[in-house]
């Protein structure tokens, strides 16, 4: 089979954070994995933030802007905590794999923490193990070559679901795609996504969704234009002027920030009644 463990299952009222790296950043671009969790239960009201940030690992390294690290992680910490989920669904490893066996105890210690740093909003956690990397068409170099220590990271991610009694969703362990599933050994561009998001809906206690396939590319586009809100919301372009160190200057105008959220919960209410009336007769 291709994962290890159990899936989660989304209950009524699930409010899901989706946290992680490139690859948890670009589903939001392609709604993918995120339409297939979502109508996989339609009848169950589920929301969706995607807190993903390219290039990140479990130390928050990227979320810094022009902050140290630590002090990125703690906003994604309090934001986490603001966005009150009943689950999170973390996706780290690949780029952490990077440091070698040297940077392994590290992952899985800061990971821990992190784990232990969410738990004050009672969610239930849920775990994807990192993909593998492919091997792209020249002239790019054979990155596939490094899963041997990519493998080892699966494992600690693995580890720590384990430690925490959580569901895994192994991409990991997935048997191979017989064509190039990323664009460049590295990053799912939307033909990925969706393989990724067939498989993880058969494998879903729910089983097959009901909702019809026309229905189900519309949900999917609610759920694109809805990040994309969520994303302005939370990743302002202008951030070092509202909230960073030259809100001094135009930090009046962070309370427009806020307004985006009327704007995804609309979007919210629709692609929860659009999957429910879509759903085809039994």
């Amino acid at each position: 089979s291709a994962f290890s463990a159990d899936l989660p299952e989304l209950k009524d009222q699930d409010r899901v954070v989706l946290l992680g790296a490139t690859f948890i950043e670009r589903e939001g671009q392609f709604g993918h994995i995120e339409t297939a969790l979502t109508t996989a239960w339609p009848d169950r009201r589920l929301t969706f933030r995607n807190l993903g940030w390219s290039g990140d690992t479990v130390w928050a390294e990227s979320r810094g802007i022009f902050d140290p690290a630590p002090v990125g992680y703690q906003r994604m910490i309090e934001l986490i905590k603001e966005l009150k989920p009943t689950i999170i669904i973390f996706g780290y490893g690949q780029n952490e794999s990077f440091a070698g066996d040297a940077g392994l105890d590290p992952f899985t210690r800061q990971f821990e923490k992190l784990c232990d740093d969410v738990k004050p909003t009672g969610a239930r956690l849920a775990f994807l193990t990192p993909t593998r990397f492919e091997r792209p068409a020249p002239p790019l170099p054979d990155i596939s070559r490094r899963n041997t220590m990519l493998a080892k990271y699966a494992q600690a991610v693995r580890g720590v679901a384990e430690k925490h009694g959580a569901p895994v969703i192994d991409l990991f362990a997935m048997d191979p795609s017989p064509t190039n599933l990323t664009e460049n050994g590295l990053h799912f561009g939307p033909s990925g996504y969706a393989y990724l998001a067939q498989i993880i809906q058969k494998q879903l206690k729910a089983g097959p969704t009901t909702v019809k396939p026309e229905l189900q590319a519309e949900v999917r586009q609610r759920i694109i234009e809805k990040n994309e809100l969520f994303f302005h919301r939370w990743r302002p372009q202008n951030i070092t002027y509202l909230t960073g160190f030259r809100k001094h200057e135009q930090g009046n105008n962070a309370v427009e920030i806020a307004q985006f959220d009327p704007l995804v919960e609309k979007l919210e209410m629709t692609i929860n009644d659009l999957k429910k009336t879509g759903q085809a007769a039994n």
